[in-house]
């Protein structure tokens, strides 16, 4: 007979009845069903399929609603909660969340999940015997992706993020396409779980691709001018910067580059919203 293990589903066979739940056993083991985790009747010598979890006191027990999850399979779930001292909690499809350990997220907090954000896990047993969700590695997510081709290049790809490192974020589009996206190719770090949203800039040889983040350059430039124009109203018409302000000021202010401040500018010159004078810009009335 094959020993209880926290995670998996099994067949047992109910050895009795007690008033809120039935006892289960393998033959050599007991768990108890609380009834309220049955989802028909049961009678002595019936079998019923359950998962095995811990309840919240830590005590091993089994319930016949099915995980999405379990130590063999992977799936995606829901953040539900996050604890900084903890980790963050993830709905699994069970009366109980799972904890994802702090040990297995980032190290900078701003990266972690937020809640409605998707991790892609299994489960797992640490050390202490608590059963917890684990994130997929590199070589599960490569099981599940698939190839992208060549005329993928500067296509639109829409994906999750399912590890962060310190120069760059790695995604699976909702294709499947495997993507890696260097920090140089978004304005704000994407975080483990977000779903995110941008274009191929290139496609390799083993079928992966780099993506960017950044909006193509005329969504860039209709982006940057708004930005410009709502910092413009927020100071009364008028703002200390202009085409010839230092670069460094401009990033502080408006975190785009100078050619992107000038461009941008530039398009709200043309159409006549402001003007330049002094060394300083103005909206027109």
């Amino acid at each position: 007979m094959k020993r209880f293990i926290p995670g998996e589903i099994m067949t047992l066979t109910v050895k009795r009845e007690m008033p809120f739940g039935y006892v289960l056993t393998n033959g050599m083991e007991e768990v108890l069903l609380h009834k309220s985790e049955a989802n028909t009747t049961l009678a002595v010598d019936d079998e019923a399929t359950v998962f095995l979890y811990h309840d919240h006191d830590g005590r091993l027990c089994a319930t016949m609603k099915m995980p999405k999850i379990t130590n063999n399979r992977y799936d995606w779930v829901e953040v539900v909660d996050v604890v900084p001292r903890l980790g963050v909690f993830v709905d699994i499809g069970i009366s109980k969340d799972l904890l994802v350990s702090i040990d297995d997220l980032p190290p900078l907090r701003s990266l972690w999940p937020k809640r409605g954000d998707q991790l892609y896990c299994s489960l797992k047993t640490d050390k202490r015997g608590r059963l917890l969700a684990r994130l997929a590695d590199e070589e599960t997510m490569k099981q599940i992706a698939v190839s992208a081709p060549e005329s993928a290049f500067n296509q639109n790809i829409r994906g999750r993020v399912y590890r962060v490192i310190k120069v760059g974020a790695f995604l699976i589009s909702y294709v499947g396409y495997l993507g890696f996206v260097h920090e140089s190719q978004w304005r704000n770090a994407p975080r483990l779980g977000e779903a995110v949203e941008g274009r191929i800039i290139a496609v390799k040889e083993d079928g992966t691709v780099n993506v960017s983040l950044l909006p193509r350059k005329h969504e860039s430039i209709d982006e940057d001018a708004a930005a410009i124009y709502a910092y413009l109203e927020s100071r009364g018409g008028a703002m200390p910067y202009h085409d010839k302000s230092d670069p460094t000021d401009i990033q502080a202010r408006f975190h785009m580059s100078k050619a992107a401040f000038k461009r941008a500018l530039g398009r709200l010159m043309k159409e006549g919203k402001v003007y330049q004078e002094n060394g300083w810009t103005y909206k027109k009335e």
